[in-house]
Parts: C-alpha cells; sequence; structure tokens
C-alpha cells in the first residue's frame, strides 16, 4: 500500500520539509533569530501598503456596501497568483487532507471578508482596536488546538500588550466616534476566525510539511467558490459587478495592488508562522498594527487628540 504524505513525512522529515523562503531568498539555513528577524521586517513591508490601500479604497464614494465583493475579487487574485506560483514551482501534489482546506477557507473567508466588510461601518483606527485584542485568544487557540502551554509571562505580555495598543488607537474613537454594532459584530466575527486560523496552519504545515504556495492556493480558491455562490444567492454579486463597472480603474485597479501587497504579506506569515510559531506571528502583525494607525493618521485626514 502507498504510504501517505503524512507517513513519508515521519519516515523521511528533512526530504519532505519545505524550505523557508522571503520571496525568492532561502532562508532556511539562516540562524533562527536571523529568520524572525527578516520576516518582522517582511511582514511591516508588504502590510503597511497593504492596510494604506485597504482605508484608500474605502473612499471611494459609494463603496461601503461592497466590502465583500472587494473580498471575493481579492480571493480570485489570491487563487491566480497561487495557481502561477505551484506551476513555476513545480508544485505538483496536494499534501494536507482536502477535509483540512474546506476549514481553513472557511476561517480565511470569516477573517478576511468580515475585516473588509467592517470598514464600511467602523473607521479605520476603530477596527484596529478590536484586532489588537487578537493575541489572547491566539494564545487560547494554541492550547486548545495544538495542547501548547504557555507561562505567565506570555499572558501577561500579551495582555499587556493588547491594552497599550488599544489605549493607544481609543483616542480617535473618542473625537471621532464610530462604534458602529454591525460594523464591531463584523470585526469580532472576523477576530474570532483570525484566533483559530494562525493555530490550524501552523499544526497543518507541521504535521503534513505543505508549502505555503499550497496552503494558500487551496485556501482562497475553496475560500472563493464559498463566497461566489453566496453572493451569486443574495444578489450581491451582481450589484458589486456594476459598483465595479462604473470605475474600473480605480476599484479594480486598487483592488490589484491590494491583493499583491496582500499575497506577499500572506507568503510572509506563513514563513513566519512555520518558524516561529502562531503566537509570535502574531505579536509581529498586532505590532504592525500600531504602525498602520500612525500611517492612517499622516495621509488620511481625521481628528486627533494628544490625551
Amino acid at each position: 500500500m502507498k504510504p501517505t504524505n503524512k507517513e513519508k513525512l515521519a519516515l523521511n522529515p528533512e526530504s519532505e520539509k519545505p524550505r523557508n523562503h522571503i520571496l525568492c531568498i532561502d532562508i532556511t539555513n539562516f540562524s533562527n533569530t536571523a529568520q524572525f528577524l527578516l520576516c518582522t521586517v517582511a511582514v511591516f513591508l508588504f502590510f503597511l501598503l497593504y492596510g494604506y490601500v485597504q482605508e484608500l479604497i474605502f473612499t471611494i464614494d459609494g463603496f461601503q456596501p461592497y466590502g465583500w465583493f472587494l473580498t471575493l475579487v481579492q480571493f480570485g487574485f489570491y487563487t491566480i497568483f497561487g495557481y502561477v506560483e505551484t506551476k513555476c514551482r513545480g508544485i505538483s501534489s496536494r499534501r494536507i487532507p482536502i477535509s483540512t482546506y474546506f476549514l481553513l477557507a472557511i476561517l480565511t473567508l470569516g477573517t478576511m471578508g468580515f475585516s473588509n466588510a467592517s470598514l464600511g461601518y467602523l473607521n479605520f483606527p476603530t477596527q484596529i482596536i478590536f484586532k489588537c485584542c487578537k493575541l489572547i485568544p491566539v494564545l487560547v487557540g494554541g492550547i486548545l488546538i495544538q495542547g501548547k502551554r504557555y507561562g505567565p509571562l506570555d499572558f501577561l505580555a500579551a495582555v499587556l500588550m493588547c491594552v497599550g495598543l488599544t489605549l493607544f488607537t481609543l483616542a480617535d474613537s473618542q473625537v471621532q466616534p464610530n462604534f458602529n454594532t454591525k460594523g464591531i459584530t463584523m470585526i469580532s466575527m472576523a477576530l474570532l476566525c483570525d484566533a483559530v486560523i494562525g493555530n490550524v496552519q501552523e499544526k497543518s504545515m507541521k504535521n503534513y510539511g505543505a508549502t505555503n504556495a499550497e496552503v494558500v492556493l487551496y485556501s482562497y480558491a475553496i475560500g472563493f467558490m464559498y463566497l461566489f455562490v453566496i453572493m451569486l444567492v443574495d444578489g450581491g454579486l451582481t450589484d458589486g459587478i456594476e459598483f465595479f463597472s462604473k470605475n474600473p480603474k480605480k476599484t479594480y485597479g486598487y483592488a490589484f495592488i491590494f491583493s499583491v501587497t496582500g499575497y506577499l504579506g500572506i507568503q510572509i506569515v506563513l514563513t513566519l508562522v512555520r518558524s516561529a510559531g502562531a503566537l509570535a506571528t502574531v505579536t509581529v502583525t498586532t505590532c504592525r498594527k500600531a504602525v498602520t494607525i500612525i500611517i492612517s493618521f499622516m495621509f488620511f485626514s481625521k481628528p486627533f487628540t494628544f490625551q
């Protein structure tokens, strides 16, 4: 009987274990510290651009109701990018079971879809207030999903970081309140999915030795199909196409840049998850959010207070 991918990985882990890359640079032989620092810099670079373009898109007049269609377009681009990358890298076989990808696709759709849609109802800094609290659910998820053990200092650091970043962004809500109930519900759902997905990705990639390109391709391709069917049924698909066609250079143009920066950022995040774990990865992405807030105030006019 032909051995499964997991059995082959257990018998010969070195040959099956994928190498860590930042774009086309192989960093597998670098020290753990060097890999962490390089991934951190790359995460900041790509996701700061991603956050800027995300907020820029929602400055388009009338864009508020089309966050889910933006997610559909984004997932479509990610699927194309992932397919091209797997072909260029010669990746032909799937390692992670399709049932796991069905779960990852739902979590990915929830994370990105609710996050994009919430910006139609919350201002950008208010959204970040909620996303800064992701560390604590990720800690709990690591314990429940992966059986990890964290010390008191890990929990203390997570709480202090969440509180500090929340206080940092809370000033915006005091001078420009925008706590829309629908928006809060959406970002809370995104937060819940986000807390689970990192641990599921880490566990799956370690167990099956899957490449970043495979994880991205299957997660977003299946997520695209989920969302396409949902939007086709509720009529959101035709409404979104009609709105985007009115100003295709701005809508599809911004969406393309948004997707490119996001795709490259996700590749780095998955490398960081593989090498440093879900908790360390979320710590880095949470720190990045503080810088995103600064950029938001620099490039998009809004009230500000030094209190």
